[in-house]
């Protein structure tokens, strides 16, 4: 039998090289970023900045419907298991991660961006991104 000549996309997460403490897996970039604007840390001038990258993403990347795979009554409130990743076609939203990431890592916030073939079961998917819960080993 002939292996299929499509190649599986990769897909990419931007996460701080440090891990969450209530779920184990590395925290997204975002989740860092909105840490960051919440205190006091920044200067005036990454403020301003992260905030309108921030807008950017607001305007131009839908918020996932969903984060799980349960359909039961009250599946949005439990701990979500869902891992958010970028579509390598969304080249500008690369783009301004690698900004944000790049305003972390001022900051003391080492960001690493990692790749793979197998996110796990996609939950979501929409043109830039998808929702996966993990393989057991995906180790995002």
């Amino acid at each position: 039998m002939a292996k299929s000549s499509i190649a599986a996309p990769v897909y990419l997460r931007f996460v701080a090289e440090r891990a969450d403490g209530e779920t184990g897996l590395k925290s997204g970039i975002f989740s860092e970023a909105y840490g960051l604007l919440d205190g006091t840390a920044l200067s005036a001038v990454h403020r301003d900045l992260l905030g309108k990258l921030i807008a950017w993403f607001d305007d131009r990347l839908p918020v996932p419907e969903r984060f799980n795979s349960s359909k039961s009554k009250g599946a949005w409130r439990r701990n979500s298991r869902g891992i958010s990743w970028i579509k390598p076609e969304a080249e500008e939203h690369i783009s301004r991660m690698r900004e944000i990431a790049w305003i972390l890592e001022e900051h003391g916030i080492k960001v690493v961006m990692i790749k793979t073939l197998r996110p796990g079961r996609i939950v979501y998917e929409d043109d830039w991104q998808i929702v996966a819960e993990p393989f057991a080993d995906t180790g995002a």
